[in-house]
């Protein structure tokens, strides 16, 4: 399997541990991406809250830039992958608007390109059969949640419906597929206050103790999730909860579970250390 890949920003600075992760995962599972060259930030809050025509022209380049490939072009990043697809969309609908593109960016837009996150490729490309006879340490007694947040699944017009945008089940049944014990709880899709972070510390962090605290209701050993600010959100608002939940990436996992080298460097990016608690589950 072979997919154009677009890291974005994050992957390379605060969240590098999930860059980490999914290059190794990815190459363990012979799933080869292709970094699209030259790619530029995708605008994320900042432009979609200052400037609507910057918002959507940034990705716009991305998508263009991807396709000489002829792949899907995949992201780890949740608020990439809303905004990548939010410009796909636009470019679709309105002929004025790729007019414009193909102008500003002197390629025509084939259509060809489609934007996925990849969680989206984790559950839905790879054969569970097959990700099951990799598995060289089954995570057998560590009780998860899937934490989706807001951008991964919804809105459901411009994600395609990969998975259920209230109820999805993906991350859960390749979680099943590594051996873990994912456990029900009500916070799935629930927002963690996203880049409020930056202005409204108030609100993330009334927000993302709440969906920690959740966790700890279902009994869950860890948090689970597939978005850089979302995992950053609920890492560091924790001071003062009882029981801190570490909260790792879907990539961390399946590297754990497929027994991979160097993971420890990537666990030593978390303000929540996951390694006690992997130690004491007998997967360190």
């Amino acid at each position: 399997m072979k997919y154009a890949y677009y890291p974005g920003c994050t992957l390379h600075s605060t969240a590098i541990e999930y860059g980490w992760s999914t290059e190794a995962v990815c190459e363990a599972l012979d799933m080869e991406l292709v970094e699209l060259e030259d790619w530029n930030c995708c605008g994320a809050s900042s432009a979609h809250a200052l400037d609507h025509r910057l918002a959507l022209t940034l990705p716009t380049r991305d998508l263009m830039q991807a396709q000489p490939l002829g792949l899907d072009l995949v992201m780890p990043c949740a608020a990439c992958y809303s905004r990548i697809a939010a410009a796909d969309d636009r470019i679709r609908a309105d002929d004025a608007w790729r007019e414009e593109m193909e102008i500003e960016f002197q390629a025509k837009y084939t259509g060809e390109v489609k934007p996925r996150t990849l969680l989206d490729v984790l559950a839905n490309d790879l054969d569970i059969q097959e990700l099951q006879h990799k598995v060289k340490q089954p995570l057998r007694g560590l009780r998860t949640v899937d934490y989706y947040g807001c951008l991964l699944i919804r809105p459901p017009e411009l994600t395609q419906r990969w998975d259920d945008p209230e109820h999805p089940v993906l991350m859960n049944r390749l979680l099943e597929a590594l051996g873990a014990e994912p456990v029900a709880w009500s916070y799935v899709v629930e927002c963690c206050g996203a880049s409020l972070a930056l202005n409204r510390a108030d609100v993330v962090t009334r927000l993302s103790a709440r969906i920690v605290e959740g966790a700890n209701e279902a009994g869950a050993d860890c948090i689970v999730c597939a978005c850089p600010l979302c995992q950053a959100n609920l890492d560091s608002r924790q001071k003062g909860l009882e029981r801190k939940v570490p909260v790792l990436y879907i990539t961390e996992l399946l590297g754990v579970a497929l027994n991979l080298p160097n993971r420890t460097k990537w666990f030593a990016k978390h303000l929540v250390d996951p390694r006690p608690l992997l130690r004491a589950k007998g997967l360190g």
